[in-house]
Protein backbone atom coordinates (compact mmCIF):
# COMPACT_ATOMS: atom_id res chain seq x y z
CA UNK A 1 0.00 0.00 0.00
CA UNK A 2 1.40 3.62 -0.99
CA UNK A 3 1.68 6.56 1.74
CA UNK A 4 -1.59 7.76 0.05
CA UNK A 5 -3.34 5.22 0.03
CA UNK A 6 -2.52 4.46 3.57
CA UNK A 7 -3.60 8.15 4.57
CA UNK A 8 -7.26 7.29 2.95
CA UNK A 9 -7.53 4.63 5.26
CA UNK A 10 -6.56 6.70 8.30
CA UNK A 11 -9.28 9.24 7.07
CA UNK A 12 -11.95 5.94 6.56
CA UNK A 13 -12.03 5.37 10.34
CA UNK A 14 -13.81 8.84 11.01
CA UNK A 15 -17.20 9.52 10.51
CA UNK A 16 -18.43 12.31 8.52
CA UNK A 17 -19.68 14.57 12.02
CA UNK A 18 -15.50 13.89 12.57
CA UNK A 19 -14.46 15.16 9.21
CA UNK A 20 -16.85 18.39 9.35
CA UNK A 21 -15.74 19.00 12.77
CA UNK A 22 -11.80 18.71 12.00
CA UNK A 23 -12.17 21.54 9.40
CA UNK A 24 -13.80 23.77 11.75
CA UNK A 25 -11.53 23.77 14.27
CA UNK A 26 -9.15 24.19 11.71
CA UNK A 27 -10.46 27.13 10.59
CA UNK A 28 -10.50 28.06 13.79
CA UNK A 29 -6.65 27.50 14.08
CA UNK A 30 -5.05 28.90 11.08
CA UNK A 31 -7.79 31.82 10.62
CA UNK A 32 -8.95 33.49 14.20
CA UNK A 33 -11.72 33.24 15.95
CA UNK A 34 -13.56 35.61 13.46
CA UNK A 35 -13.51 33.39 10.63
CA UNK A 36 -17.19 31.89 9.40
CA UNK A 37 -16.77 28.68 7.92
CA UNK A 38 -19.63 25.78 7.16
CA UNK A 39 -18.45 22.51 6.48
CA UNK A 40 -20.04 19.70 4.32
CA UNK A 41 -18.51 16.00 4.48
CA UNK A 42 -20.69 13.31 2.12
CA UNK A 43 -19.28 9.67 1.77
CA UNK A 44 -20.67 8.25 -1.13
CA UNK A 45 -20.98 5.11 -2.81
CA UNK A 46 -22.32 4.97 -6.37
CA UNK A 47 -23.23 2.05 -8.68
CA UNK A 48 -24.21 1.53 -12.35
CA UNK A 49 -24.75 -1.56 -14.27
CA UNK A 50 -25.00 -0.11 -18.10
CA UNK A 51 -26.43 -2.61 -20.80
CA UNK A 52 -26.86 -2.48 -24.67
CA UNK A 53 -27.72 -4.70 -27.70
CA UNK A 54 -29.00 -6.59 -24.66
CA UNK A 55 -26.06 -7.59 -22.72
CA UNK A 56 -24.57 -5.99 -19.71
CA UNK A 57 -21.61 -4.67 -21.01
CA UNK A 58 -19.95 -2.38 -18.25
CA UNK A 59 -20.26 -2.16 -14.18
CA UNK A 60 -18.79 0.68 -12.61
CA UNK A 61 -18.44 1.65 -9.19
CA UNK A 62 -17.41 4.81 -6.86
CA UNK A 63 -16.82 5.34 -3.39
CA UNK A 64 -15.24 8.22 -1.86
CA UNK A 65 -15.64 10.91 0.66
CA UNK A 66 -16.04 14.77 -0.52
CA UNK A 67 -14.99 17.60 1.41
CA UNK A 68 -16.46 21.29 0.99
CA UNK A 69 -15.60 24.08 3.08
CA UNK A 70 -16.83 27.49 2.59
CA UNK A 71 -15.10 30.39 4.27
CA UNK A 72 -15.88 34.02 5.10
CA UNK A 73 -12.89 36.00 6.63
CA UNK A 74 -12.29 39.82 6.67
CA UNK A 75 -15.30 40.54 4.66
CA UNK A 76 -14.59 38.03 1.60
CA UNK A 77 -15.48 34.87 0.81
CA UNK A 78 -14.17 31.54 -1.06
CA UNK A 79 -15.17 27.89 -1.29
CA UNK A 80 -12.73 24.83 -1.64
CA UNK A 81 -13.67 21.01 -1.91
CA UNK A 82 -11.12 18.13 -1.79
CA UNK A 83 -11.07 14.54 -1.34
CA UNK A 84 -8.55 13.52 1.14
CA UNK A 85 -10.09 13.08 4.47
CA UNK A 86 -6.63 13.08 6.66
CA UNK A 87 -4.99 15.45 8.51
CA UNK A 88 -2.50 16.54 6.25
CA UNK A 89 -5.29 16.54 3.31
CA UNK A 90 -7.83 19.18 5.69
CA UNK A 91 -5.34 21.16 6.80
CA UNK A 92 -4.20 21.96 3.17
CA UNK A 93 -8.03 22.18 1.95
CA UNK A 94 -8.63 25.11 4.77
CA UNK A 95 -5.05 26.86 3.99
CA UNK A 96 -5.83 27.03 0.19
CA UNK A 97 -9.50 28.09 0.98
CA UNK A 98 -8.07 31.05 3.28
CA UNK A 99 -5.51 31.82 0.30
CA UNK A 100 -8.10 32.31 -1.84
CA UNK A 101 -10.45 34.40 0.17
CA UNK A 102 -8.16 37.05 1.57
CA UNK A 103 -7.35 37.33 -1.99
CA UNK A 104 -11.17 37.60 -3.45
CA UNK A 105 -13.26 40.38 -3.06
CA UNK A 106 -15.57 41.68 -0.68
CA UNK A 107 -18.87 40.66 -0.06
CA UNK A 108 -21.16 42.92 1.20
CA UNK A 109 -24.06 40.47 0.88
CA UNK A 110 -22.73 37.60 3.20
CA UNK A 111 -25.54 36.34 4.84
CA UNK A 112 -23.97 34.70 7.53
CA UNK A 113 -23.98 31.67 8.87
CA UNK A 114 -27.12 29.32 10.17
CA UNK A 115 -27.42 28.88 14.25
CA UNK A 116 -28.05 26.05 16.02
CA UNK A 117 -31.62 24.57 14.85
CA UNK A 118 -33.73 21.23 14.55
CA UNK A 119 -33.08 18.79 11.63
CA UNK A 120 -35.55 16.48 10.46
CA UNK A 121 -34.83 12.71 10.59
CA UNK A 122 -33.81 11.41 6.69
CA UNK A 123 -36.03 9.19 5.05
CA UNK A 124 -36.20 5.79 4.71
CA UNK A 125 -32.72 4.12 4.18
CA UNK A 126 -32.36 0.32 2.99
CA UNK A 127 -29.68 -1.66 3.56
CA UNK A 128 -30.12 -3.44 0.52
CA UNK A 129 -29.34 -0.89 -1.69
CA UNK A 130 -26.99 0.74 0.19
CA UNK A 131 -24.95 -2.58 -0.32
CA UNK A 132 -26.34 -3.80 -3.82
CA UNK A 133 -23.74 -5.72 -5.85
CA UNK A 134 -22.98 -5.76 -9.84
CA UNK A 135 -24.92 -9.34 -9.44
CA UNK A 136 -27.96 -7.85 -7.76
CA UNK A 137 -28.64 -5.24 -9.96
CA UNK A 138 -28.16 -7.09 -12.84
CA UNK A 139 -31.39 -9.17 -11.45
CA UNK A 140 -33.64 -6.53 -12.84
CA UNK A 141 -31.66 -5.79 -16.60
CA UNK A 142 -32.39 -9.62 -16.83
CA UNK A 143 -35.93 -9.05 -16.36
CA UNK A 144 -35.96 -6.22 -18.79
CA UNK A 145 -34.43 -8.13 -21.22
CA UNK A 146 -36.54 -11.19 -21.34
CA UNK A 147 -39.30 -8.89 -21.18
CA UNK A 148 -38.78 -7.17 -24.46
CA UNK A 149 -39.67 -10.71 -26.18
CA UNK A 150 -36.34 -10.23 -28.40
CA UNK A 151 -35.96 -6.50 -29.32
CA UNK A 152 -32.75 -5.37 -28.67
CA UNK A 153 -32.70 -3.33 -24.88
CA UNK A 154 -30.35 -0.84 -23.58
CA UNK A 155 -30.13 1.26 -20.80
CA UNK A 156 -29.17 1.25 -17.00
CA UNK A 157 -30.13 -0.04 -13.44
CA UNK A 158 -27.72 1.96 -10.64
CA UNK A 159 -27.84 2.43 -7.00
CA UNK A 160 -26.64 4.79 -4.67
CA UNK A 161 -26.03 5.57 -1.29
CA UNK A 162 -24.91 8.64 0.57
CA UNK A 163 -24.18 9.80 4.53
CA UNK A 164 -23.26 13.32 5.15
CA UNK A 165 -22.76 15.86 7.97
CA UNK A 166 -22.97 19.35 8.24
CA UNK A 167 -21.00 21.59 10.86
CA UNK A 168 -20.33 25.38 11.38
CA UNK A 169 -18.40 27.59 13.13
CA UNK A 170 -21.76 29.17 14.91
CA UNK A 171 -22.15 25.79 16.40
CA UNK A 172 -24.88 24.34 14.22
CA UNK A 173 -24.51 20.39 12.99
CA UNK A 174 -26.33 18.11 11.46
CA UNK A 175 -26.11 14.67 9.97
CA UNK A 176 -27.98 11.82 7.83
CA UNK A 177 -28.16 9.38 5.09
CA UNK A 178 -30.03 8.12 1.60
CA UNK A 179 -30.37 5.49 -0.63
CA UNK A 180 -31.56 5.45 -3.95
CA UNK A 181 -32.37 3.28 -7.27
CA UNK A 182 -32.75 3.88 -10.45
CA UNK A 183 -33.10 2.68 -14.34
CA UNK A 184 -33.94 3.88 -17.54
CA UNK A 185 -33.95 1.13 -20.51
CA UNK A 186 -35.44 1.61 -24.00
CA UNK A 187 -36.12 -1.44 -26.12
CA UNK A 188 -36.32 -1.31 -30.15
CA UNK A 189 -37.27 -2.37 -33.27
CA UNK A 190 -36.20 -1.24 -36.38
CA UNK A 191 -36.28 2.79 -35.99
CA UNK A 192 -38.53 2.74 -33.43
CA UNK A 193 -37.78 2.94 -29.70
CA UNK A 194 -40.08 2.38 -26.58
CA UNK A 195 -38.86 3.65 -22.98
CA UNK A 196 -39.21 2.87 -19.47
CA UNK A 197 -37.67 4.73 -16.61
CA UNK A 198 -38.36 4.97 -12.63
CA UNK A 199 -36.91 5.92 -9.63
CA UNK A 200 -37.24 4.52 -6.17
CA UNK A 201 -36.36 4.93 -2.74
CA UNK A 202 -34.58 0.91 -2.67
CA UNK A 203 -33.81 -1.28 -5.60
CA UNK A 204 -36.33 -4.21 -4.77
CA UNK A 205 -38.78 -1.70 -6.01
CA UNK A 206 -37.68 -1.66 -10.07
CA UNK A 207 -39.80 -3.92 -11.33
CA UNK A 208 -37.62 -5.06 -14.54
CA UNK A 209 -40.14 -7.30 -16.27
CA UNK A 210 -42.71 -4.63 -15.97
CA UNK A 211 -40.22 -1.64 -17.52
CA UNK A 212 -39.36 -3.86 -20.01
CA UNK A 213 -42.91 -4.90 -21.33
CA UNK A 214 -43.63 -1.61 -21.36
CA UNK A 215 -40.73 0.13 -23.42
CA UNK A 216 -41.56 -2.96 -25.73
CA UNK A 217 -44.89 -2.37 -25.82
CA UNK A 218 -44.15 1.22 -26.82
CA UNK A 219 -41.56 0.07 -29.12
CA UNK A 220 -43.45 -2.13 -31.51
CA UNK A 221 -46.89 0.38 -31.44
CA UNK A 222 -44.40 3.48 -32.74
CA UNK A 223 -43.39 1.35 -36.05
CA UNK A 224 -44.03 3.07 -38.97
CA UNK A 225 -44.76 6.48 -38.42
CA UNK A 226 -46.58 9.06 -40.60
CA UNK A 227 -45.91 12.78 -41.06
CA UNK A 228 -47.85 15.10 -39.70
CA UNK A 229 -47.83 18.61 -40.35
CA UNK A 230 -46.97 20.82 -37.88
CA UNK A 231 -49.51 23.01 -35.25
CA UNK A 232 -51.36 23.76 -31.99
CA UNK A 233 -52.16 19.69 -31.43
CA UNK A 234 -54.06 18.85 -27.60
CA UNK A 235 -51.54 16.44 -26.18
CA UNK A 236 -51.30 14.07 -23.45
CA UNK A 237 -48.32 14.10 -22.11
CA UNK A 238 -47.09 10.92 -20.17
CA UNK A 239 -44.56 11.53 -17.10
CA UNK A 240 -41.10 10.76 -18.81
CA UNK A 241 -42.22 14.61 -20.89
CA UNK A 242 -43.80 15.91 -17.89
CA UNK A 243 -40.47 15.85 -16.12
CA UNK A 244 -38.68 18.04 -18.46
CA UNK A 245 -41.24 20.96 -17.59
CA UNK A 246 -40.97 20.24 -14.29
CA UNK A 247 -36.72 20.39 -14.05
CA UNK A 248 -37.36 23.58 -16.42
CA UNK A 249 -40.21 25.47 -14.11
CA UNK A 250 -37.68 24.54 -11.13
CA UNK A 251 -34.65 25.82 -12.66
CA UNK A 252 -35.44 28.70 -14.32
CA UNK A 253 -38.56 29.89 -13.13
CA UNK A 254 -39.11 28.90 -9.19
CA UNK A 255 -35.13 29.88 -8.74
CA UNK A 256 -35.00 32.65 -5.81
CA UNK A 257 -32.00 34.57 -7.75
CA UNK A 258 -33.56 34.88 -11.39
CA UNK A 259 -36.83 36.18 -9.50
CA UNK A 260 -34.97 38.94 -8.11
CA UNK A 261 -32.63 39.65 -11.12
CA UNK A 262 -36.15 39.98 -12.76
CA UNK A 263 -35.17 36.77 -15.06
CA UNK A 264 -38.18 34.18 -13.56
CA UNK A 265 -41.93 34.33 -15.13
CA UNK A 266 -43.21 33.71 -11.71
CA UNK A 267 -45.55 36.01 -9.74
CA UNK A 268 -45.91 35.22 -6.04
CA UNK A 269 -49.85 35.78 -5.00
CA UNK A 270 -51.24 34.93 -8.84
CA UNK A 271 -52.82 32.78 -10.47
CA UNK A 272 -49.90 31.62 -13.38
CA UNK A 273 -51.51 28.37 -13.38
CA UNK A 274 -54.31 25.83 -14.08
CA UNK A 275 -56.22 25.35 -10.72
CA UNK A 276 -55.54 21.45 -11.18
CA UNK A 277 -51.69 22.82 -10.56
CA UNK A 278 -50.20 22.35 -7.06
CA UNK A 279 -46.49 21.88 -7.67
CA UNK A 280 -44.61 20.97 -4.42
CA UNK A 281 -40.67 20.51 -3.92
CA UNK A 282 -40.58 18.12 -1.56
CA UNK A 283 -36.81 16.42 -1.18
CA UNK A 284 -38.13 13.90 1.92
CA UNK A 285 -40.98 12.36 -0.01
CA UNK A 286 -37.91 10.68 -1.54
CA UNK A 287 -34.09 10.35 -1.04
CA UNK A 288 -32.22 13.06 0.13
CA UNK A 289 -30.09 14.13 2.60
CA UNK A 290 -32.47 16.51 5.43
CA UNK A 291 -30.09 19.50 5.47
CA UNK A 292 -28.74 21.23 2.27
CA UNK A 293 -24.88 22.30 2.11
CA UNK A 294 -25.53 25.58 4.19
CA UNK A 295 -27.22 23.66 6.90
CA UNK A 296 -31.01 24.67 6.60
CA UNK A 297 -33.26 21.84 7.26
CA UNK A 298 -34.97 20.69 4.06
CA UNK A 299 -38.92 20.44 3.78
CA UNK A 300 -41.93 20.23 1.55
CA UNK A 301 -42.14 23.79 0.10
CA UNK A 302 -45.63 24.59 -2.19
CA UNK A 303 -44.12 26.63 -5.10
CA UNK A 304 -47.78 26.51 -6.78
CA UNK A 305 -51.33 25.82 -4.75
CA UNK A 306 -54.18 25.18 -6.91
CA UNK A 307 -52.54 27.35 -9.74
CA UNK A 308 -51.29 30.23 -7.64
CA UNK A 309 -47.51 30.65 -7.51
CA UNK A 310 -46.87 31.10 -3.96
CA UNK A 311 -43.16 31.08 -3.47
CA UNK A 312 -39.57 30.44 -4.47
CA UNK A 313 -36.64 28.47 -3.61
CA UNK A 314 -33.97 30.28 -1.68
CA UNK A 315 -30.55 29.88 -0.63
CA UNK A 316 -29.61 31.86 2.70
CA UNK A 317 -28.15 34.53 0.00
CA UNK A 318 -31.74 34.99 -1.74
CA UNK A 319 -33.47 34.56 1.25
CA UNK A 320 -31.79 37.24 2.89
CA UNK A 321 -31.90 39.88 0.32
CA UNK A 322 -35.72 38.87 -0.37
CA UNK A 323 -36.19 39.03 3.60
CA UNK A 324 -37.93 35.30 3.25
CA UNK A 325 -34.76 33.33 4.66
CA UNK A 326 -33.55 30.48 3.50
CA UNK A 327 -35.55 27.32 2.12
CA UNK A 328 -33.25 24.70 2.10
CA UNK A 329 -31.91 25.29 -1.50
CA UNK A 330 -28.46 25.87 -0.91
CA UNK A 331 -26.06 24.35 -3.23
CA UNK A 332 -22.40 24.42 -4.29
CA UNK A 333 -23.64 26.25 -7.43
CA UNK A 334 -26.47 28.60 -5.91
CA UNK A 335 -24.48 31.84 -5.47
CA UNK A 336 -23.72 31.69 -9.10
CA UNK A 337 -26.90 29.94 -11.11
CA UNK A 338 -29.34 30.49 -8.01
CA UNK A 339 -30.86 28.46 -5.52
CA UNK A 340 -32.70 25.26 -7.11
CA UNK A 341 -35.56 22.76 -6.29
CA UNK A 342 -34.39 19.58 -7.02
CA UNK A 343 -37.10 17.18 -5.98
CA UNK A 344 -40.54 18.80 -7.80
CA UNK A 345 -43.88 16.89 -7.62
CA UNK A 346 -46.96 17.99 -9.46
CA UNK A 347 -49.62 16.37 -6.97
CA UNK A 348 -51.71 14.01 -8.67
CA UNK A 349 -55.25 14.83 -9.28
CA UNK A 350 -58.05 13.39 -6.31
CA UNK A 351 -60.91 13.36 -8.66
CA UNK A 352 -62.14 11.50 -11.72
CA UNK A 353 -58.73 12.34 -13.45
CA UNK A 354 -59.41 11.49 -16.80
CA UNK A 355 -63.17 11.82 -18.93
CA UNK A 356 -66.14 12.51 -17.67
CA UNK A 357 -68.20 10.28 -16.39
CA UNK A 358 -69.28 7.64 -18.70
CA UNK A 359 -66.78 8.14 -21.46
CA UNK A 360 -65.26 4.77 -22.06
CA UNK A 361 -61.45 3.60 -21.67
CA UNK A 362 -60.55 2.84 -25.29
CA UNK A 363 -58.44 -0.34 -25.03
CA UNK A 364 -55.03 1.16 -25.78
CA UNK A 365 -52.57 -0.90 -23.92
CA UNK A 366 -49.84 -1.03 -26.62
CA UNK A 367 -49.36 2.70 -26.59
CA UNK A 368 -50.42 3.59 -22.59
CA UNK A 369 -50.87 3.02 -19.45
CA UNK A 370 -54.46 2.48 -17.83
CA UNK A 371 -53.96 6.09 -16.13
CA UNK A 372 -52.36 7.96 -19.52
CA UNK A 373 -55.81 5.58 -21.60
CA UNK A 374 -57.86 7.82 -19.52
CA UNK A 375 -56.75 10.90 -20.24
CA UNK A 376 -56.90 10.07 -23.61
CA UNK A 377 -60.71 8.89 -24.24
CA UNK A 378 -61.07 12.31 -23.70
CA UNK A 379 -59.59 13.80 -26.96
CA UNK A 380 -61.10 14.31 -30.19
CA UNK A 381 -57.96 14.80 -32.13
CA UNK A 382 -54.88 14.79 -30.53
CA UNK A 383 -51.03 13.28 -29.78
CA UNK A 384 -49.86 11.20 -26.81
CA UNK A 385 -46.05 12.37 -26.55
CA UNK A 386 -44.37 10.29 -24.61
CA UNK A 387 -40.90 11.91 -23.99
CA UNK A 388 -38.96 15.08 -24.55
CA UNK A 389 -35.41 15.68 -25.04
CA UNK A 390 -32.62 18.00 -26.28
CA UNK A 391 -34.67 21.18 -24.64
CA UNK A 392 -33.43 24.30 -24.51
CA UNK A 393 -34.34 27.59 -23.42
CA UNK A 394 -35.27 30.37 -25.91
CA UNK A 395 -36.79 33.18 -23.72
CA UNK A 396 -36.17 32.63 -19.61
CA UNK A 397 -38.58 35.39 -18.75
CA UNK A 398 -41.09 33.83 -20.67
CA UNK A 399 -39.69 30.09 -19.81
CA UNK A 400 -40.35 29.31 -23.77
CA UNK A 401 -38.55 26.47 -24.85
CA UNK A 402 -37.25 24.71 -27.94
CA UNK A 403 -37.02 20.63 -28.19
CA UNK A 404 -37.66 17.64 -29.67
CA UNK A 405 -40.22 14.63 -29.26
CA UNK A 406 -38.82 11.21 -28.91
CA UNK A 407 -39.58 7.33 -27.86
CA UNK A 408 -43.07 7.56 -29.47
CA UNK A 409 -45.79 10.01 -30.68
CA UNK A 410 -49.17 8.54 -31.42
CA UNK A 411 -51.97 10.19 -33.09
CA UNK A 412 -55.09 9.93 -30.88
CA UNK A 413 -58.79 10.31 -32.82
CA UNK A 414 -62.14 9.53 -31.07
CA UNK A 415 -60.06 8.49 -27.95
CA UNK A 416 -58.37 5.99 -29.56
CA UNK A 417 -54.50 6.07 -30.84
CA UNK A 418 -54.92 5.22 -34.47
CA UNK A 419 -51.14 5.77 -35.76
CA UNK A 420 -47.57 6.31 -34.69
CA UNK A 421 -46.36 10.09 -35.75
CA UNK A 422 -42.64 10.85 -36.49
CA UNK A 423 -41.09 13.34 -34.03
CA UNK A 424 -41.32 16.71 -33.75
CA UNK A 425 -39.54 19.91 -32.77
CA UNK A 426 -41.72 22.25 -30.54
CA UNK A 427 -41.24 25.53 -29.38
CA UNK A 428 -43.60 26.30 -26.19
CA UNK A 429 -44.09 28.52 -22.99
CA UNK A 430 -44.30 25.91 -20.43
CA UNK A 431 -45.84 28.39 -18.22
CA UNK A 432 -48.77 28.88 -20.82
CA UNK A 433 -49.10 25.49 -21.49
CA UNK A 434 -50.28 24.76 -17.93
CA UNK A 435 -52.03 28.13 -17.66
CA UNK A 436 -55.61 28.85 -16.21
CA UNK A 437 -57.60 26.67 -18.66
CA UNK A 438 -55.33 24.78 -20.08
CA UNK A 439 -55.25 21.79 -18.13
CA UNK A 440 -57.79 19.33 -19.42
CA UNK A 441 -56.75 16.44 -16.99
CA UNK A 442 -54.14 14.79 -14.51
CA UNK A 443 -53.81 11.28 -14.23
CA UNK A 444 -53.96 9.35 -10.98
CA UNK A 445 -50.65 7.96 -10.74
CA UNK A 446 -47.57 9.85 -10.59
CA UNK A 447 -44.65 8.44 -11.59
CA UNK A 448 -41.07 9.35 -10.07
CA UNK A 449 -38.50 9.62 -13.00
CA UNK A 450 -34.56 10.02 -12.51
CA UNK A 451 -32.30 12.42 -13.27
CA UNK A 452 -28.92 12.31 -14.52
CA UNK A 453 -27.76 12.89 -11.23
CA UNK A 454 -28.53 10.98 -8.49
CA UNK A 455 -30.76 12.57 -5.27
CA UNK A 456 -32.32 14.60 -8.12
CA UNK A 457 -35.92 13.25 -9.56
CA UNK A 458 -38.89 14.93 -10.61
CA UNK A 459 -42.75 13.02 -9.88
CA UNK A 460 -45.83 13.74 -11.76
CA UNK A 461 -48.75 11.63 -12.94
CA UNK A 462 -49.12 11.78 -17.33
CA UNK A 463 -50.85 15.31 -18.41
CA UNK A 464 -53.64 16.37 -20.80
CA UNK A 465 -53.16 19.98 -22.05
CA UNK A 466 -55.50 21.76 -24.33
CA UNK A 467 -52.73 23.35 -27.11
CA UNK A 468 -49.29 22.27 -27.43
CA UNK A 469 -46.94 24.11 -30.18
CA UNK A 470 -45.08 22.41 -32.27
CA UNK A 471 -43.07 24.20 -34.81
CA UNK A 472 -41.85 21.17 -37.32
CA UNK A 473 -40.20 17.55 -37.93
CA UNK A 474 -37.05 16.82 -35.71
CA UNK A 475 -35.41 17.12 -39.08
CA UNK A 476 -35.87 20.49 -39.96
Amino acid sequence: MNDHSADRQKGAGMTELDVAGQVVELVRRLAGPQAQAEVVANRFELALTRFANSFIHQNVAESAIGVRLRLHVDGRTAAGSGSVATPDGLRALVERTLTAARLGPPDPAWPGLIPPSAVPPAGDWDEATAHADPDERAAPVRAFVDAVGGLEAAGYCRTAHRSGAFANSAGHSARGRSTEAAMDGIARTGGADGVARLCADRLAALDGAALGARAAAKARAAADPVELPPGRYEVVLEPAAVADLLQNLAWYGFNGKRYAERQSFAEPGVAQFDPAVTLVDDPLHGSALPYDPEGTARRALTLVDGGVTRAMAHDRRSGAQAGTGSTGHGGPGSTTFGPLPHNLRLLATHGDGGPAAGVPVADVGAVADPDTAALAAGVKRGLLVSDFWYTRVLDPKRLVITGLTRNGVWLVEDAVPTRAVRDFRFTESYPRALGPGAVLGLGRRPVRQPDRVDGVWWEAPPVRLAAWNFTGGASG
